[in-house]
Parts: structure tokens; sequence; C-alpha cells
């Protein structure tokens, strides 16, 4: 009887420590995002000087590759080549 006791302990014991640590939150976040189709985000691209060139806002999701970002947009996929990208969470 003690073993099983111990044994619930343990196991709320951990699920709670799981819980309440921030890998745990970006991947339940993560996996929230992937199920509703994005989320609300404002993505801002900057020239090299610091000005404005375009701002999109709305909710999608955001993929990077080494020289790219790219998301899609009312039905379009838009893909940014250089620049300083800014993605904000609304």
């Amino acid at each position: 009887m003690r073993k099983k006791i111990f044994a619930g302990v343990t196991i709320v014991g951990i699920i709670l420590g799981i819980g309440g640590c921030q890998s745990w939150e970006r991947n339940m976040k993560s996996l929230s995002s992937d199920i509703a189709g994005g989320l609300n985000r404002t993505v801002t691209v900057y020239d090299y000087n610091g000005q404005v060139i375009r701002q999109y806002a709305g909710k999608f999701d955001v993929s990077e590759s080494e020289n790219e970002v790219y998301f899609d947009i009312d039905g379009k996929r838009v893909i940014i080549h250089g620049g300083i990208v800014i993605n904000e969470e609304n």
C-alpha cells in the first residue's frame, strides 16, 4: 500500500514539475499554434537603415531558414530575403 501511495505522489510531483517549466509552456504554445492555425502576430520588416519597409498583422505561423523568413497570410505566401525582421506576438 505504501508503494502505491509513494508511486502516486511521485507521478503527481513529476507532472506538476514538468507543467511549471518554461520549456513545457513553449511546447504547449507551439502545439496550440499548430492546431489553431497560428498565433496573432505582427511582423515588421526593416531595411538596414532602420526604415520600415512593410508590416504584416494577422493570425499565422512564421518559419525561417538560413537566409529567409516565410509565412502564409490571406492565402498568399510571403517570403522575405534580407532585411531585419521583427516578429511580435500580439
